[in-house]
């Protein structure tokens, strides 16, 4: 079954409703509770503090960590990438030109 489905979810003590499709279900509640406990965690005790501060810093926080992971990703693949042609150059050394 396809198709977008709407699933409650609650932020902050306040109800959102969001499609999506079935099998992107879990992960969306999923990303619902943590930016809950983020934004629980940046408003704290201070109950003053305005939801849209709170939800743009959380957004920026989240943002930053998704950057950082994003370059922590591709420092990755550039080793993997220098690692694999190490290894292709040197199995070139060991077998020799290859007949054309």
């Amino acid at each position: 079954m396809s198709g977008n489905h709407p699933v409650e979810v609650r932020i902050l003590d306040r109800e959102y409703t969001v499609g999506v499709s079935e099998d992107e279900r879990d992960s969306l509640l999923a990303a619902a509770r943590l930016l809950d406990a983020r934004m629980r965690e940046i408003r704290g005790s201070n109950r003053m503090v305005s939801l849209d501060r709170v939800a743009v810093l959380a957004a920026l926080n989240l943002a930053h960590e998704l950057q950082q992971a994003r370059e922590e990703r591709d420092a990755r693949e550039r080793e993997l990438a220098r690692t694999l042609d190490t290894l292709h150059r040197r199995l070139d050394g060991l077998l020799g030109p290859s007949p054309d």
